[in-house]
């Protein structure tokens, strides 16, 4: 019981500088906050969900190298519950194991709302979405899962469900080539079906409060959406859903290796440009054929 609690604690009690006892938060600005034994813990609870709950199907992991720094980059789906990525999260820990190292990129605004749920997230490899630790994580020959299309992806219309939404952020082209990691396209079917994103009202919201209107806890929400789902029934604003028990289906497509890399390649626009379109273009054509299939 009392490693179970030290392992749920959001904050560390070590102060690597001077070896004293000290408190500190998990604030996702270090690569050695993972901690394989929390893993350990959520992975029954993982496992139902992957079973039985979203009764996943997935194919297509003999792409992903035995080894070495990748870019894993996928689409978001599901709203703040991201159903799809805690269950390829669940499959990569089962088939990999919790000590591989791997880390993924989140969002700073997860510590605004919620430090204890980014410390925890931290404990399962998430760092703060910043190059510099997409870099120290890949300078130190690991994977780093990243969602390019952020909130905007994930709380994009229901209309837009079967559609890769990267809201045209390149920043992941440029990190890729000035780090020569391959780029490991990951999509999934079915997970933005476990709610229904009517409209995004973002626009509207953002003129209310350049008029007088505070941000609910100061925090620029980025996404304004209202979405059918559960708990609420009618959703308003990027607030946490209940995922309905939808099947997900998820395929992890085929490396890509692109033909220049380095610091000169990062900083051509046409390059990094025709880099992305053939990545959207390759994970969207993948994307069709889950759909269809």
């Amino acid at each position: 019981m009392t490693k179970a609690l030290n392992i749920f604690a959001v904050t560390k009690t070590t102060n690597k500088k001077d070896g004293k006892s000290s408190k500190y938060p998990l604030d996702g600005l270090s690569l050695d906050d993972r901690n394989p034994d929390f893993i350990k813990l959520l992975l029954p609870i993982w496992e139902w969900l992957y079973r039985y709950y979203f009764r996943v199907q997935s194919d297509g992991w003999h792409h992903v190298p035995a080894s070495g720094k990748m870019l894993v980059v996928g689409s978001h789906n599901g709203g703040i519950a991201v159903p799809d990525m805690f269950m390829f999260l669940y499959e990569w820990f089962c088939r990999y194991g919790t000590e591989r190292l791997a880390y993924g990129l989140m969002h700073p605004t997860v510590w605004q709302v919620s430090p204890d749920i980014a410390s925890m997230a931290v404990q399962c490899g998430a760092l703060k979405a910043h190059p510099k630790m997409a870099i120290a994580a890949l300078r130190k020959n690991a994977p780093v899962l990243v969602y390019p299309g952020g909130a905007q992806d994930v709380f994009r219309p229901h209309h837009l469900r079967h559609q890769i939404y990267f809201a045209g952020r390149k920043g992941f082209i440029k990190l890729a080539l000035r780090e020569e990691a391959p780029i490991i396209p990951i999509i999934s079917h079915g997970a933005h079906d476990t709610l229904i994103v009517l409209a995004d009202l973002y626009e509207q919201v953002k003129q209310l409060h350049e008029w007088g209107m505070p941000w609910l806890l100061g925090i620029d929400p980025v996404v304004f959406p209202v979405y059918l789902g559960l708990p609420w029934g009618l959703g308003i604003g990027p607030l946490p859903n209940l995922p309905l028990p939808v099947q997900i289906r998820t395929r992890v497509c085929k490396p890509i290796v692109f033909e220049k890399y380095g610091s000169e390649a990062a900083r051509d626009r046409d390059y990094v440009d025709a880099c992305f379109d053939r990545v959207t273009a390759q994970m969207q054509e993948q994307l069709d054929c889950l759909v269809g299939n």
